[in-house]
Parts: structure tokens; sequence; C-alpha cells
């Protein structure tokens, strides 16, 4: 029977199937996949299904996610599928990594690891809907409130991608009366992505955003700002290029680039982005702007920075955590502030840009091997709790 891990890629393959870019949750995942693929698993929910693909189909699956052949979504269907009449053949004890909160909220997805008797390391990555609800879709709050209490009451193994997020859960815990498992905080890393093209996408300068457009990445605001600039007729006025597809609840977004007359020579949006164009907008912006009112960690934020591109942010907690004084900061209302420090950085020798760059030279960003030490030491630590419980039974039976 299988012993190695087993990884949970519901999610991923849901949405290869569908077609979406990957969401930040989703690069962490796809790094998880890289470093384990050697020995997992891969598990599939589907029908009402649990499916464990075999070794050779997993090695196929994992590829797919990775977009590393062709015709990704042919291989997944078709490994989905062969997987659905096949045993369930792991040893109980197996680790579980659920990588993306999927699943978790479904009343049986604890009935099935107790089953199965696997032993699932979670990742989180926020406790937003609780902490500010009025950014998610109503009833969003009450499923994450029960993933977490999956996440306590299954979970043998808690990674978190911050200490603010630690913060919060530990708040939450306490709040709910919850019994946390061994857990510990894994910063994520900058994604190394394709060399970009020596050429500029655009002549005009510009600034970039990425993220899929909601509401608590506070689009509305930089859309003002540049209805405003535009207003003021700059002898040079930049270009914002939102890389991100539409999210929910935006409809005020979506109204002023739809709608705006004078916003559309000046707005760019760009729904679908591979990592060579990704790489290619960051490289030649003049910075990336990241106003959001709140985030459990910024991964773009630290793959500019990775990548040598200023950063204009809001005064997040969590974004000095991470960041610490590179980039520039702006609070996420202050639109007056973000209008200004947009025109700075836009002057071709401009002192505020050419400040931050000689503090990138000092940015030393992590490395996934880092976090995936962290990773290991707490699957050793699982593993000794394990042996230990497993020693006093034994005495307890003798």
């Amino acid at each position: 029977m299988h012993q190695g891990p087993v990884i949970d890629v519901t999610r991923l393959a849901a949405r290869l199937l569908e077609g979406t870019q990957a969401t930040g949750v989703d690069r962490v995942s796809l790094a998880y996949l890289r470093h384990f693929r050697g020995s997992a698993r891969a598990l599939v929910r589907h029908w009402g299904r649990w499916a464990l693909l075999d070794g050779r189909d997993s090695a196929r699956m994992f590829a797919a996610l990775l977009h590393e052949v062709p015709e990704p979504r042919q291989i997944v269907r078709a490994t989905v599928l062969r997987s659905l009449l096949r045993p369930w053949d792991a040893a109980p004890g197996c680790v579980l990594f659920n990588t993306g909160h999927s699943g978790l909220d479904l009343p049986d997805y604890a009935q099935r690891i107790r089953r199965r008797g696997l032993r699932p390391v979670y990742f989180l990555h926020d406790l937003l809907p609780l902490t500010h609800p009025e950014f998610f879709r109503e009833g969003e709050a009450a499923l994450h409130r029960r993933r977490l209490r999956t996440m306590a009451e299954t979970g043998h193994g808690l990674l978190l991608n911050s200490r603010m997020t630690e913060e919060d859960m530990l708040h939450h815990a306490a709040v709910e009366g919850l019994r946390l498992p061994r857990h510990a905080v894994a910063p994520l890393c900058p994604e190394v992505l394709p060399a970009p093209m020596d050429e500029a996408p655009t002549e005009q300068p510009y600034f970039v955003m990425v993220g899929t457009i909601e509401p608590r990445k506070n689009h509305l605001l930089l859309l003002h700002v540049w209805r405003r600039l535009a207003q003021l007729g700059l002898p040079t006025m930049p270009r914002l290029v939102l890389i991100g597809r539409r999210g929910w609840e935006c409809e005020q977004v979506i109204d002023m680039l739809e709608r705006c007359e004078a916003l559309r020579p000046h707005v760019l949006e760009i729904a679908n982005c591979n990592d060579r164009e990704l790489s290619t907008w960051l490289r030649h912006a003049r910075a990336l702007l990241y106003p959001s009112f709140v985030e459990g960690f910024g991964l773009p934020l630290v793959e500019a920075l990775a990548h040598g591109v200023p950063v204009v942010a809001s005064t997040l907690p969590v974004f000095q955590e991470v960041a610490g004084d590179i980039p520039d900061y702006v609070d996420a209302l202050d639109g007056p502030g973000w209008a200004a420090c947009v025109q700075e950085y836009l002057q071709p020798q401009s002192s505020r840009r050419a400040a931050q760059l000689a503090r990138l030279r000092h940015y030393a960003p992590r490395k996934w091997a880092e976090h995936f030490a962290v990773v290991q030491d707490l699957l050793d630590t699982m593993r000794v709790t394990r042996l230990q419980h497993a020693h006093q039974e034994e005495q307890t039976d003798a």
C-alpha cells in the first residue's frame, strides 16, 4: 500500500478544466506539487467520491497541472475517470496535504479523513472572510468557519503563511474553543518567472496592478486616481494595467471600466496573462501598485520585489511583515496620496523611485527550499509524536 504523502489536487484540476489562470493560492499548491511529486499520489474528489490515483496516473496528473505536457485537460479527465474505478490503496497514517482550503466546508470531509486514517496537513492562507466579511459573498463567513473547524478537529499539522494569519487563527481558536494541531509559520516565496522580453509592451509609461478584481483589492481607488490624472492634462499620461480576471461584487469597478470615457484610453485590462507576459509587464513598469484594504500575505508584492520592480502598497501590517521598509506605503483611503506618488514615480528621474531601487538591491527573497524546510520540520515533529503515541499504546496494552 502507498506510504508516501497524498495531495488533494481537486481545486487545481477544476481550475485547469475551467481554463482559469492560477491565483496566489494556486501558485502555493503548485509549489507543493513540484516539491513532493516524486513520492506523492494525487487525490481528486469527484461525483461525491474520493479517487486516489496510482503512481503512474499521479505523475501524469502532476505534469498536466504544471502545464508540462500537451493537452493537459484531456490528461486530467482521463486520469480522473480511470481512478474512479480503482480501489483505495493508501496506507492508514498517510499524510494528506490540502493547501487550497478546498472541500473543507463539506460535511463529509472530516468523516472520510477519519475513515481512511489519513493525517491531514492544512495550509491556511487567511481568515479574511471572518475578519472582513464585507469584502466577500454573503454566506462565505459561515463556510470559512466550517473550514477552520475542520482544520482544527482533523488536522495533524497546520501551516500558516504569516505571523498575522497565525495571530488571527489563535484568536479565532480561543473564541471558538478550538484546539489547534501543531502549527508553523511558513512564509510564501516568489515564483521564478520566465525571463521578460527586452522590449516594453507599450511605449507609454505604465503602472501595473496584479490580482482578481474584487472589492478588497481596492481597484476603485486607482480608477478614480487615474480619472483625476487624466483631468490634469499631464504632459505624459501614464497607463494603468490591470492584470487579473473579474471577480465578484465589483459592479462599480466594472461600470468605470466599461462606461467611463475618460479612463478608456488610459486603462488596459488583461484577464489572462501567462508567466512570460506577466514577467514582461512587471519588468518595464514604473511600479507595482497594491492598494488593498486587507490581505493574508500579498504574493504579488514579494514577486515584484524579487524581480527588481518597485512597489507602492497600502499600509497593511502584513505587507510590512513580508517586505519591511522597501516599498513605499500609502494609506488605502488616501486618494491624493496615491495620485501624488504615481506622479512622482512617473518622472524619468524620480528620486523617490530611485531610492526604492537602492533599497531593493538589499532585498533577499525567500526561497521555496526555506519554506519546505519548515514543512519538513513539522512533518518530523508529527512523526515523532505518532511514534510516541504508538509506544504509549503498546505499554498500556502490555
